[in-house]
């Protein structure tokens, strides 16, 4: 939110408040039993000045927080990619690459899917996946969704993926039209806003970020109350201004009371 949207909403509920003590001080001028009516008026003000002024500010906050971090040099976040294996990964970190604060971007892996295997079929993908080429040392096949999962260590998806392509075709006769890339990309916490602007324009969200921003704002989400909690408890506020509006002038007199009973004392 704007700095001095948030400001004016601000302003706008300190008036609400002010108003609701200037009500509360015409207590000697109303009947006793309107005093509940006046703390019900009080309440209400509060929670509606709450709900509308004060809580985009609260829903903000997460982001103010994350901010700071932001701002901190020497902050790193990690983003976990997972894009189709059509995608340029090349172009793609190239891309990264014109943006300050990109540090790299490391293939992880490639989902390949196939189909729900029998246990003959899991067993022989088992033996066979670490054969079809020696990069192929961390796999993994789910059998109850039929995928393999290979992991990459210093060799790019497309030759992972046209190595066990080609072993594929050779063995099934049939070609691998699809499989997921898995990528990581580590920049500093002040570019966070820009590379993620600049994969939604490319339809990439990131599965997941790891880093001191998104902890920042996972710690500041974990913490908030919801909105209709924050309304209750901004309700709660315009309750005890009325009070300090209903019995000021009870405070004012009995100052000056203890004032002047210390003036007396000295004398003495």
């Amino acid at each position: 939110m704007d700095i001095i949207i948030t400001i004016i909403y601000l302003v706008l509920f300190i008036i609400m408040m002010v108003f609701v003590f200037s009500i509360g001080m015409l207590r000697p001028f109303m009947p006793k039993k309107e005093i509940a009516l006046v703390l019900v008026v009080a309440f209400f003000i509060g929670a509606l000045g709450g709900a509308f002024f004060l809580s985009p500010i609260y829903s903000d906050m997460p982001e103010i927080a994350s901010s700071f971090e932001k701002a901190l040099p020497g902050n790193e976040e990690t983003l976990y990619l997972d894009v189709s294996s059509s995608t340029d990964i090349n172009k793609l970190r190239s891309d990264l690459s014109n943006i300050d604060g990109f540090k790299s971007l490391e293939e992880t892996g490639i989902t390949i899917p196939l189909w729900k295997f029998s246990d003959s079929e899991y067993e022989y993908f088992n033996y066979a996946v670490g054969n079809v080429d020696s990069h192929f040392k961390n796999y993994t096949v789910n059998k109850t969704d039929g995928s393999i999962y290979i992991a990459l260590d210093n060799y790019s998806s497309s030759e992972a993926l046209k190595s066990f392509a080609d072993w594929y075709k050779l063995v099934f006769g049939g070609p691998i039209s699809y499989a997921q890339v898995h990528a990581k990309v580590i920049i500093s916490s002040s570019a966070l806003d820009q590379v993620e602007e600049y994969l939604l324009s490319k339809g990439i969200v990131a599965s997941s970020i790891d880093g001191s921003v998104q902890s920042s704002l996972d710690n500041a989400n974990a913490s908030m109350i919801s909105n209709t909690e924050f309304t209750l408890v901004c309700g709660g506020i315009g309750l005890v201004v009325g009070i300090l509006g209903l019995f000021f002038d009870s405070f004012v007199v009995g100052k000056r009371r203890f004032n002047r009973f210390l003036k007396t004392k000295k004398k003495r």
